[in-house]
């Protein structure tokens, strides 16, 4: 998630569940207050930083009273801590849908690259908030994230395998790591340079470059 590199972890951990979906009418109102709250968060942590918000800043922007906030989440760290497993989770389990429903490792591979351009454009603030304030999270937490990640590489590498054969496992997650760079720190970079680029314009512009990146053949052993 990273906009130069998912982060790695030396080996696999057990990580949690997604929350079931609330079914009763109270229920979805405390997972609206909740969303709302991660929401206020990845905007907030993105514009001043994790150490400078405040969880009365938070529960301001989500329209929440700040002893309110405590209903959701233990604390500052613990709303840090849902947003990026949360999100890390989500990538998780979008990619491995996109290779489930496509016909073909092909089709698999466009799918991926539209998936993880649309989590870009559509999430900055979070992929900045994982940019600077990884850090802040307690190590167990930051163990899941890297677990979770790592998980979402390696649905890339298995599916960059089958499009090129015999290629090294080290190269295909090179492959990978530089595409989620790319895409990644483009809407930072486009945002920051006065005149900001549409998402419907950037989009395809995106994708084809990802696209390119993936399919570059091999360089020949010396």
């Amino acid at each position: 998630m990273s906009s130069n590199t998912v982060q790695p972890v030396p080996a696999a951990q057990p990580v949690p569940t997604t929350q079931s979906v609330p079914t009763t009418q109270r229920g979805k109102a405390k997972e609206n207050r909740r969303q709302a709250l991660l929401s206020a968060a990845a905007s907030l942590f993105a514009l001043n930083g994790f150490n400078r918000v405040s969880l009365e800043d938070l529960g301001a922007a989500a329209g929440v009273s700040g002893p309110a906030v405590y209903r959701h989440f233990p604390g500052k760290q613990a709303v840090l801590a849902d947003l990026l497993v949360t999100v890390s989770q989500e990538l998780l389990d979008g990619g491995r849908q996109m290779v489930d429903t496509a016909p073909d490792p092909l089709a698999a591979l466009r799918r991926l690259v539209e998936f993880q351009v649309d989590f870009a454009l559509s999430k900055p603030d979070v992929i900045r908030v994982q940019d600077r304030d990884f850090s802040n999270l307690s190590e167990q937490d930051q163990s899941t994230v890297r677990t979770l990640q790592r998980s979402y590489v390696e649905v890339w590498v298995d599916i960059l395998a089958k499009v090129h054969p015999g290629t090294d496992a080290a190269e295909l997650r090179m492959r990978a790591h530089a595409t989620f760079g790319l895409i990644n720190s483009t809407p930072h970079s486009v945002r920051s340079h006065g005149r900001r680029l549409a998402a419907g314009a950037a989009r395809p512009l995106l994708e084809r470059m990802a696209l390119a990146a993936l399919m570059v053949d091999s360089a020949p052993a010396i």
